[in-house]
């Protein structure tokens, strides 16, 4: 719906425009805002080229563009605006397209409930304010902005970094670097260097790394095909491609990146790890570089480390209740370990950053062995391990016990050797916090069984472990509620009493969130404290299913129940809990 202001109704789209015209330039007039003498020349060049005169005469600078605005606003009886000085909310520039407001020169600029009120730089394009309407789902309410301010304003803040990519390939064409599908052992290294530094390698690669900052990607994944260059980015889990820089430039892309990255850009046979630092869009990032040889080229994939996306304590995770309160209680004990399970890119290491943060005081010494250290964080001593010169977990763990630690954070605990120091400091009053690759966390304790811990000496030093996964949340803006099909029940075994008086939705989709339907990610968290009746099955080497057992009687809540509970809640959808607790 288009709320009218005063004479702005449908009827003046329809108006004829040498009318139109008329009425303006009459208003122009007794303002002083143009020179009467001029008008029939410029009349007769807007008909020849069917221009409408109003844009004419701003486009000829016979008319300032605010004089104009002011005349259209006056005519339509419509608030005028100056957006000269003016930053626009990102909210309000997500509730569509941003393709779609440059093409109409439009810019939402308030919102207040169910009214948005937009600049218009042609408040005669009663097609682009329908479409708003359609896409935002709101009531539109326009006012007049002079068209360069506002064209100005969308060329700062509305293009799309993909869109600034597609800009930058339609200028750079196949001969700015003369490269074939195949790599060539006798490059030149002088020209791969010239090459990566060449302009628009240098605006394709920033392109890249603003638009994966824009998106919130966690990974960019740059991969040589045998005829294109792909390029996809890991946004919440799942992999979305973007368009593609050419094959041409692959060299000197990948030249460019390991540039940046002190890498040795004349080595393409073996595996080369690096890092470097980004600004964008606000936001400080590290990024860590693992380039890989394959049959077509060098594969690129860059982690994304947001520092600003961590989270700065236990409480800011968004867990429940009881998982709060058990992991709070676990790590405010002075001695003990701590074990956090789950599958690659579950979260592990960001739920030990936010324990750690929370520890993080003045009076405590806090020292880890990572590999590789994913965040710098301050206060903290951080060790990288380096196992090719013999700083493995094992050896890294012996040498931090000799430097007065209270808390120690072990990346991984992977083998015997490690878990063995790792429980000996424990029972030794540190407070140790490590991850293992487990799926659930009974299976935490079969494994440290399994790798040769004696089983007197684990029930004395185990205060909890924890198994993890991540979950996409519900886009708030576009989720839909439904009606949950009996057969998912049915099928999944699951109780349709728990969501018994709750509102489910399921996954959408709109500009906001790039139309998945999902936006962010949560943690589902199973945790199982140590009790006695743990103990006690620990001392008889019980396997994890009756360890398991045992757990959920005394009131743990598995994987699957934790996300149940987030779908009753509406943070999610039935699928998505189904998908990533799936074998539980």
């Amino acid at each position: 719906m288009l709320l009218e202001t005063g004479n702005y109704a449908t009827a003046r789209w329809q108006m004829d425009t040498a009318s139109l015209g008329e009425k303006v330039i009459d208003i122009l007039i007794k303002r002083r805002a143009i020179n009467p003498e001029i008008l029939q020349e410029v009349k007769e060049g807007a008909k020849a080229s069917g221009i409408r005169l109003e844009k004419m005469l701003v486009q000829k600078n016979l008319v300032a563009g605010a004089d104009m605005a002011l005349a259209l606003a006056e005519y339509l009886n419509m608030p005028p605006i100056s957006l000269a000085h003016f930053t626009p909310d990102n909210q309000l520039l997500d509730l569509v397209p941003r393709e779609t407001l440059t093409r109409h020169m439009m810019v939402p600029i308030a919102r207040i409930g169910n009214m948005l009120t937009v600049a218009l730089g042609d408040p005669f394009d009663v097609v682009g304010l329908e479409e708003l309407h359609a896409l935002a789902g709101l009531d539109v309410v326009p006012v007049v902005a002079p068209e360069k301010e506002l064209t100005d304003l969308l060329q700062r803040f509305t293009k799309e970094p993909t869109q600034g990519l597609e800009d930058i390939l339609k200028d750079v064409s196949d001969s700015d670097v003369e490269l074939g599908h195949e790599e060539k052992e006798d490059v030149s290294l002088d020209e791969m260097l010239e090459s990566a530094e060449d302009a628009p390698v240098i605006r394709i690669v920033n392109s890249i790394m603003v638009e994966a900052i824009r998106r919130r990607a966690s990974d960019v994944h740059l991969e040589p095909m045998e005829r294109s260059l792909r390029l996809r980015y890991r946004i919440d889990g799942i992999l979305y491609e973007s368009p593609s820089p050419p094959k041409s430039l692959q060299s000197a892309i990948i030249s460019r990146i390991k540039i940046m990255s002190n890498l040795n850009i004349a080595e393409r046979r073996v595996p080369q790890d690096g890092r470097f630092k980004i600004k964008a869009l606000g936001k400080e990032a590290d990024i860590r570089v693992s380039i890989l040889p394959t049959v077509h080229g060098e594969k690129i994939v860059m982690r994304i480390l947001d520092k600003s996306a961590l989270a700065p304590n236990l409480s800011a995770l968004g867990l429940d209740q009881k998982a709060y309160e058990n992991l709070k209680y676990s790590i405010d004990q002075p001695h003990g370990m701590i074990l956090v399970t789950g599958p690659t890119g579950s979260g592990k290491t960001t739920t030990l950053y936010s324990a750690l943060q929370e520890l993080n005081t003045t009076d405590v010494n806090i020292i880890t062995v990572e590999d590789p250290v994913e965040y710098q964080l301050v206060g903290i001593n951080q060790v990288q391990a380096h196992s090719e010169v013999g700083l493995t977990f094992a050896a890294g763990l012996r040498s931090i016990l000799r430097q007065d630690p209270d808390i120690v954070m072990v990346g991984e605990i992977r083998d015997g050797e490690t878990a063995s120091i790792a429980v000996q400091a424990a029972l030794t009053g540190h407070l140790v916090l490590s991850t293992l690759h487990t799926n659930d966390a009974a299976g935490a304790i079969a494994r440290l069984l399994y790798m040769g811990i004696e089983a007197f000496l684990l029930s004395s030093s185990l205060i909890m472990t924890q198994a993890q996964r991540l979950y996409r949340k519900l886009c708030p803006a576009c989720k839909k509620q439904r009606e949950l099909p009996s057969e998912i029940l049915r099928l999944n075994k699951i109780d349709p009493e728990i969501f018994s008086g709750a509102t489910l939705y399921e996954a959408h989709g709109c500009p906001k969130c790039g139309n998945t339907g999902y936006k962010g990610r949560g943690a589902l968290m199973e945790i199982l404290m140590v009790g006695d009746e743990v103990k006690a099955l620990m001392l008889k080497e019980a396997s994890s299913g009756e360890i398991r057992d045992v757990a959920v009687k005394n009131g743990m809540l598995t994987l699957r129940d934790v996300g149940l509970l987030r779908v009753r809640d509406g943070v999610t959808s039935v699928e998505e809990v189904l998908l990533v607790t799936s074998g539980e």
